[in-house]
């Protein structure tokens, strides 16, 4: 059974779906006025291979995503560049859907525009006013009345008189407001910015409350797992989470953070200025290289992400990517073999502990050095079923084997040369070795002597 750490109880928990063989997934989505940068990389990347894993597992996913298309940046964004918000949210769109496709990110089933639902925002708001729970600031909009729901603040785990203390730093300061612990529903018009008429009179949505419109029309009450990054626990999904208890609604059964990606020990974000687009990377590395570096650490903990790191992953690609090449040198189909059920069942073990892709590599990794030591002893049965493990598993982690690799037309020539070094160590004749090495490396050859023996890729 799936194991998830579920971070409003603040533990490892058994996952009980709302239906039984079904998840239904709400992950928060981009902001759209920017380029994407690695953090948005690493929350897609997450929840993809979670995504990716409850299939394999059987389970039919509906994976929902939103796009905040209307937003305080997008319209200085817009005003600064002489153009409509709408030009702005959808150059960013389309931007961020085409950045995560070249990460191999699966399109998520349902992606809600936040201007698509006005509507339901108005009504979401509406249901706040029939249990007491909003009320209007004239001039400045409608707000949400923090003591309606009975526990506000579960989510991050502190008590009202902690998080007045600290009123201020995240949460805005209003004398208007009934506590300073009040957060906007619907902002009320301003000149210049894009309206839309309510009972409350002329405004746009709060961004808490597009969330919760949109993920329960996407999904329906009591959906099984909300996601998104650990920075959007309070004050966003905290006050998403109070608005649908303060409602009547049934909300996310499990709630799911990923931690974040630090430069230099802090976190990677626009408002710091530290961030780097993700087409910095994508445009450098092979996109396999930063999704390795997302999986080689733990989803819940934060991570670096440099020129070291993406080196270390690459190279770890290259070896899946060698292990397939000389499988298929070998004259194996990996896709016509069966693959090695002890392996997939080590495999599930360590995904169904809270999506241990850490553990789960090992075994991927262990299954290519199985396959090349059974090569080596001429057991190309035993590879066979290794190297169709290796396949199927890294695919359900979303990390394509082989793919930037396909056979070349100098590949029988390469073989043949690895081969000549290893018979020259073999004959302790060394300076024939290096001579043979020098060659290849000529040839933009990387060779590597492993246990299990001598692998070479492309560099």
């Amino acid at each position: 059974m799936v194991q998830i750490f579920d971070s409003l109880q603040r533990t490892k928990v058994p996952f009980e779906p709302r239906e039984a063989g079904k998840v239904s997934m709400y992950v928060c989505g981009p902001t759209v006025y920017d380029a994407p940068h690695l953090g948005h990389a690493r929350l897609c990347v997450v929840f993809d291979y979670i995504r990716r894993f409850f299939s394999y597992a059987g389970y039919d996913v509906t994976f929902a995503s939103n796009v905040t298309d209307i937003d305080d940046n997008i319209i200085k964004r817009a005003a600064s560049e002489g153009r409509t918000e709408s030009e702005v949210a959808v150059e960013y769109t389309d931007l961020y859907y085409s950045e995560m496709a070249r990460l191999d990110v699966l399109a998520p089933d349902i992606h809600p525009r936040a201007t698509d639902f006005i509507d339901g925002m108005i009504a979401t708001i509406q249901e706040l006013f029939d249990h007491d729970a909003a009320y209007v600031i004239e001039g400045q909009g409608v707000y949400f009345d923090t003591t309606a729901p009975e526990k506000y603040g579960q989510l991050v785990g502190r008590t009202r008189e902690d998080m007045l203390e600290s009123a201020g730093t995240r949460i805005e300061v209003d004398d208007k407001k009934r506590s300073p612990l009040d957060f906007v529903l619907w902002k009320a018009a301003k000149p210049g910015e894009p309206t839309w008429d309510t009972p409350w009179g002329e405004g746009r949505p709060g961004w808490h409350t597009e969330c919760v419109a949109m993920s329960l029309s996407a999904l329906g009450d009591g959906f099984d797992i909300h996601g998104g990054g650990n920075d959007l626990t309070f004050p966003h999904h905290e006050n998403e989470l109070a608005q649908a208890s303060a409602s009547g609604h049934d909300f996310a059964r499990y709630w799911m953070h990923n931690g974040m990606v630090n430069v230099d020990g802090k976190k990677m974000s626009k408002s710091l200025g530290n961030f780097t687009t993700l087409a910095d990377v994508l445009d450098t590395y092979d996109p396999r290289a930063l999704r390795m570096v997302m999986l080689q650490t733990h989803y819940r903990h934060g991570m670096e992400v440099g020129t070291d790191a993406l080196e270390a992953a690459l190279e770890g690609v290259k070896r899946l990517d060698a292990a397939l090449r000389r499988a298929t040198t070998a004259g194996i189909d990996a896709a016509k073999a069966s693959p090695n059920s002890a392996a997939q069942d080590a495999f599930m073990a360590a995904m169904n502990d809270d999506f241990s892709t850490p553990a789960a590599l090992e075994v991927i990794f262990g299954l290519a050095r199985e396959s090349n030591s059974a090569i080596d002893n001429g057991n190309l049965d035993d590879a066979a079923t290794a190297i169709a493990t290796v396949v199927e598993l890294a695919g359900v982690l979303g990390l394509s084997v082989g793919t930037e690799v396909a056979a070349q037309d100098d590949d029988a020539e390469i073989d043949a040369l690895v081969q000549a070094r290893t018979d020259a160590r073999a004959d302790r004749d060394f300076a024939e070795a290096d001579r043979v090495r020098d060659e290849l490396t000529a040839h933009g050859i990387t060779i590597e002597d492993t246990a299990d023996g001598t692998i070479w890729y492309r560099a």
